[in-house]
């Protein structure tokens, strides 16, 4: 990861302290040195990564997403979340227990996300990429079956390429970008051609 961000360094100095001492949702946020939004929105995005095959599982965290998708674009420097998500939090005696156990796969995360190729994630090419960023969080809030895995995975590339200014992460993101919207087009097709056969089912039954 880039010199001045390493991930494993931020997650010592934000759950350093007290271990009785609690760690906010605000605070952690707060402590993320701008990349707080990204983070946040990869966090919320993990379960959709993995084929679950839970119901609705797209939309009920593809709207928080939004939400803080919305504050972004306004230009707010960290996430306002409500009162009482944001004083929730946790003990950092458990946080310190978690990262000395996630150690080494944070090292490898480290290793392997990193700053290169910088030209994609700078002007132009960082401003399309927010929007595509936004477009895979729109269709992954939306109620459309069989298609969470490709926008999620979008989406993730795309926030461990802002988190990190990582242009291969970025190329990634536009890869499964363009799976995303061949496959949402594929979707919105069948499913036009299966109501149409619907419709013309019922009126065949009720009038013929």
């Amino acid at each position: 990861m880039k010199d001045n961000f390493g991930l494993l360094q931020t997650l010592e100095e934000l759950f350093a302290g007290d271990r009785q001492s609690l760690l906010t949702l605000d605070e952690f946020l707060g402590g993320l040195h701008g990349r707080s939004y990204a983070f946040a929105i990869a966090a919320i995005n993990v379960p959709n990564c993995i084929p679950t095959g839970i119901p609705w599982l797209s939309t009920i965290t593809g709207l928080p997403m939004v939400f803080l998708l919305v504050q972004f674009f306004a230009g707010c420097e960290v996430p306002k979340l409500p009162a009482l998500v944001g004083r929730r939090g946790l003990r950092r005696g458990k946080l310190q227990t978690f990262l000395g156990r996630a150690r080494g796969f944070i090292q490898w995360l480290e290793n392997t996300v990193h700053a290169r190729h910088k030209w994609w994630v700078n002007g132009m090419p960082r401003r399309a990429l927010l929007i595509a960023w936004a477009v895979n969080i729109m269709i992954l809030a939306l109620p459309i079956p069989f298609d969470n895995l490709l926008p999620a995975w979008a989406i993730m590339f795309f926030c461990l390429a802002l988190i990190e200014d990582d242009g291969v992460m970025a190329i990634l993101g536009w890869l499964f970008s363009a799976f995303t919207a061949v496959w949402t087009i594929f979707l919105l097709i069948i499913g036009h051609a299966a109501l149409m056969a619907v419709i013309a089912t019922i009126k065949h039954a009720l009038f013929d």
